[in-house]
């Protein structure tokens, strides 16, 4: 290794040891759509992006099931809680927090639950598909079966009829009494997910997989209120004024239908919201001939689609479940309002999160439930979004405004949450991982807000670690860090940080936060070349070497002009001189390179060579910003070269703090010397005979041709066959010529394309 190797060696050795970058990074979350990406526990975000307290959330009772799928409020505030995979029905009293096993089905899924008139609960079960009156005592009876596999939805009208929303065929039944229902509507979709009664006593039904929202005014007739790009139509609502709102996702059915297969066959199920393709047939049971109801054509369902009946259907089977994997990217779930003028606006909508439930709360607000950690959304008339609470028990599929609180249903943990009551006492909330890069320095984090309450509480902490996700591997959270403006963290460096702040107040007041700030020195990493390309090209004479480029790789054309003129301008006393051809031409090596830098440094470059028999590298040019070098064709003598390109990122970090890569070529040969060709000939009876003998010091030969007065170029087939070695001979016989006197020109190629000629003139033949 010579002596610039060796410093550029220690000095790469010295980078290593020190090697921060030289700019400080900055990691801010400031507003609603930063913030949204934590953890919240007991705490609030509104859409300026302040977080504070929340409401108190409480467990108000624990089903130990699975899930809880329905829940229906009876009379003095009782409610009756539907659970899955266990077919369970609780009786929770909500001034007590306590509640009791009412009923177990022998169904394991309950969708729906509804209290009736007479304040008995019914109780829809699946996938038996069958709807039970269970009273006071838990006493049930079998109150109708509509031969369905599912009952998803049951809604008492104004009379104390009971509509049943069922799948896999999406009817819906009227109720009368016990045993005794009718088919009120056909749908022709394969559920019915939603049921509600409007203003006007009207029945609303939503459906999937189409995503149709029906109005049905009477015994099969019907119209379509709106017709939502998403599959499933959740769940409705109906305010005062006649405007209904409805949420629509991606396909819960598909949940709930394999949770209820596998709960039958006792499997372990695994909750996954798929987004079914999406085909739109709506069908008229009432009549035979086609008509159009809402722009949509209505067409008396053919006798084909009755072939998939209760009879066909095998227990534990999936009927509908759509594709079996998550589509990112795309709407997944929507809140409408369809006003009294069937107008609809689109209030909300989510790439990320699944709407479950929705409940009209006073002054015209809405609130909401997701699948996102069991959020609760508060969205005011003028679209402006809060985040109440966060669960934190997977998905919250029901809300039920109770008395002064609001009740929340999970699926994830079974419980029925109670929300309100005034601020909660404590709440924590946990930062998205935040990815440096590489391995970094931790400055200062500093935090926008304030305290309110002369007993408000506000820390931070943080932890770091080296794999995307905390695990056991990360440092323990900080001691507690108090400082507003400015506090150094004492987390080891590390490429993945994460902070937590945590609340405090009186149950009346609560600080907040509004942004937060975390410096960083991330690790200077280095530079990467990627790859290093030689090649040469002909270029016209002359051109300078800093214009050249690959469009100029162009054959320059040059040109002979002969006048037959008196005054010939070129005659001297001493004759008329030989005018020479200018060839024109001139070759160039250019030698390309890609290189980046993780940091996106601007990097700085060295080109350097050396021949393949020697040992030491020689600059061709340092200080580089563009990667492209061109040098003239013949700056290289012949042979063999190894060409490396060096890249640095010290325009951007300190001396101490720069890294540097490098990347060698593979050698490349240089030969700019044609083949020496030496021929002779000579007559052969009435043909003619060519020997040529051809030479290249440089590289081996690749092709030979010989022209015949100056004729079109013919290939010439070496002695031995192959034209492959660095000496070769070639015998040319033509076997028929004319006696006339003619000239050969054999022409020989070498492996760079350099071409060697050698001229024979054969005499006239002595008759001539």
């Amino acid at each position: 290794m010579n002596v610039l190797w060796k410093r550029l060696a220690l000095l790469a050795c010295a980078s290593a040891a020190c090697c921060w970058a030289s700019s400080t990074a900055t990691w801010e979350m400031n507003v609603f759509a930063d913030f949204a990406k934590g953890r919240f526990t007991g705490l609030s975000l509104s859409r300026d992006g302040r977080i504070a307290l929340g409401p108190k959330l409480d467990t108000l009772f624990s089903s130990e099931q699975p899930s809880v799928w329905s829940v229906a409020e009876g009379k003095n505030g009782v409610l009756y809680v539907g659970t899955g995979h266990r077919g369970r029905v609780f009786r929770v009293d909500p001034a007590k927090s306590t509640g009791s096993l009412l009923w177990t089905s022998p169904e394991p899924e309950i969708f729906a639950v509804a209290v009736g008139p007479d304040d008995a609960v019914y109780a829809g079960t699946s996938p038996g598909g069958k709807v039970w009156r269970i009273d006071a005592k838990g006493k049930a009876t079998e109150f109708f079966d509509p031969k369905a596999r599912y009952i998803w939805a049951l809604e008492f009208d104004r009379d104390g009829a009971l509509y049943v929303g069922t799948g896999d065929e999406g009817k819906i039944w009227k109720v009368t009494s016990a045993g005794k229902g009718e088919l009120w509507y056909e749908t022709a979709q394969q559920h019915i997910t939603a049921l509600n009664i409007d203003n006007e006593g009207r029945l609303l039904a939503g459906s999937e997989p189409n995503g149709l929202l029906y109005r049905i005014n009477a015994k099969n007739s019907a119209f379509v209120l709106y017709d939502s790009s998403l599959p499933e139509i959740r769940t409705i609502a109906m305010a005062p004024d006649g405007t209904v709102y409805a949420a629509a996702l991606g396909g819960s059915v598909a949940q709930r239908t394999n949770a209820a297969a596998a709960a039958a066959q006792n499997q372990t199920i695994s909750t996954t919201v798929t987004a079914p393709a999406t085909s739109i047939t709506v069908t008229d049971e009432g009549g035979g001939a086609s008509r159009t109801q809402a722009g949509i054509e209505i067409k008396p369902k053919a006798s084909a689609d009755k072939t998939n009946t209760q009879a066909t259907i095998q227990p534990g089977t999936v009927l509908y479940s759509g594709p079996q994997a998550e589509v990112t990217g795309v709407e997944k779930s929507a809140l409408y309002r369809i006003n009294p003028d069937n107008t609809v606006e689109t209030l909300w909508s989510s790439k990320e999160e699944n709407l479950y439930d929705l409940l009209l709360a006073a002054n015209h607000e809405i609130v909401f439930s997701t699948d996102t950690q069991g959020r609760i959304y508060r969205l005011t008339p003028d679209r402006k979004l809060t985040l109440l609470v966060q669960t934190n028990s997977g998905e919250t599929t029901r809300l039920l405004a109770s008395g002064d609180a609001l009740v929340a249903t999970t699926a994830g943990s079974g419980k029925l949450m109670k929300i309100g009551g005034g601020l909660a006492s404590t709440g924590a909330y946990e930062s998205p991982v935040h990815d440096a890069g590489s391995v970094a320095r931790w400055g200062q984090l500093s935090w926008r807000g304030q305290r309110n309450g002369s007993q408000d509480r506000l820390v931070f902490r943080t932890r770091a670690g080296n794999s995307a996700r905390p695990d056991a591997t990360w440092s323990a959270w900080s001691e507690p860090l108090t400082q507003q403006n400015g506090v150094n963290v004492v987390s080891p460096n590390a490429r993945f940080v994460q902070w937590k702040a945590e609340f405090a107040g009186d149950g009346t007041s609560s600080p907040s936060v509004t942004g937060v700030t975390l410096s960083y020195l991330p690790q200077n990493n280095p530079p990467s070349v990627r790859s290093v390309n030689i090649l040469t090209q002909i270029v016209p004479a002359g051109s300078s070497t800093k214009t050249a480029s690959p469009q100029q790789s162009t054959a320059a054309a040059y040109s002979i002009t002969v006048t037959d003129s008196a005054d010939a301008g070129a005659s001297t006393l001493s004759g008329t001189p030989t005018q020479t051809v200018s060839r024109g031409l001139s070759q160039q090596i250019q030698i390309t390179w890609s290189a980046d830098d993780p940091d996106g440094d601007k990097l700085l470059y060295s080109v350097y060579y050396r021949g393949e028999e020697e040992v030491q590298w020689k600059p061709l040019r340092t200080a580089l910003t563009d990667n492209i070098l061109t040098l003239e064709g013949d700056v290289l003598a012949d042979g063999k070269y190894l060409f490396r390109v060096m890249a640095s990122d010290k325009l951007s970090n300190p001396a101490g703090s720069a890294r540097q890569s490098e990347l060698t070529s593979p050698p490349v040969m240089f030969d700019n010397t044609p083949p020496v060709v030496k021929a002779t000939g000579r007559r052969d009876g009435a043909g003619l005979e060519v020997t040529a003998e051809a030479t290249d010091t440089a590289s081996s030969l690749r092709r030979a041709e010989y022209s015949l007065d100056a004729a079109a170029w013919v290939p010439l087939e070496s002695a031995d066959g192959i034209v492959d070695g660095q000496q070769e001979r070639f015998v040319l016989r033509l076997p028929t010529v004319t006696p006339m006197e003619h000239v050969i020109v054999v022409r020989v190629f070498d492996a760079s394309n350099n071409s060697g000629l050698s001229k024979v003139v054969i005499p006239p033949a002595a008759s001539q």
